[in-house]
C-alpha cells in the first residue's frame, strides 16, 4: 500500500515528464533539455512509486559499485535509467530523435509501472 504523499508525487512526476516531452516535440530548439528533464521527472515518478527515492537512489549506488551486477531485473531496470540519465546529462551533441524516441519509451514505462503501484488511471 502506498501513502497519499509517494503517491501525489509520483503522480506529479509522471503528469510534469509527460508535459516537459511534449514541450520538446513542440519546441525543437529547447528539446536537449526538456528530454533530459522528462526523463529525470519519469525516473522520479518510479522512484516515489516504489518508495522513498532517497533510499533508492543508495540502493541503486551500492548495486552499481557491487560486482557481478544483481539478476533482480527491477534493479537492472532501474540502473538502467540512472545510467541514460547521466549519459544524456553528459552528451554535447545529441540525436534528437533518437533522444526523443528514448525518452518517449521510459516515459510510458514509467506510466505503465505508476499505474500499476498507485492503482490509478493516469489521466493526460
Amino acid at each position: 500500500m502506498m501513502d497519499q504523499y509517494r503517491k501525489g508525487w509520483a503522480l506529479r512526476y509522471l503528469r510534469e515528464a509527460k508535459a516537459e516531452l511534449e514541450a520538446a516535440r513542440k519546441i525543437p530548439y529547447m528539446a536537449p533539455s526538456l528530454v533530459l528533464e522528462a526523463i529525470r521527472k519519469a525516473r522520479n515518478a518510479i522512484y516515489y512509486s516504489l518508495g522513498e527515492p532517497a533510499f533508492i537512489e543508495i540502493l541503486i549506488r551500492e548495486e552499481v559499485a557491487k560486482n557481478p551486477l544483481t539478476n533482480d531485473s527491477v534493479m537492472l531496470f532501474l540502473i538502467e535509467i540512472e545510467t541514460i540519465v547521466q549519459q544524456i546529462s553528459q552528451l554535447e551533441e545529441v540525436n534528437g530523435d533518437a533522444m526523443m524516441k528514448q525518452a518517449g519509451l521510459i516515459v510510458e514505462t514509467a506510466t505503465n509501472i505508476v499505474e500499476t503501484l498507485t492503482q490509478e488511471q493516469f489521466e493526460n
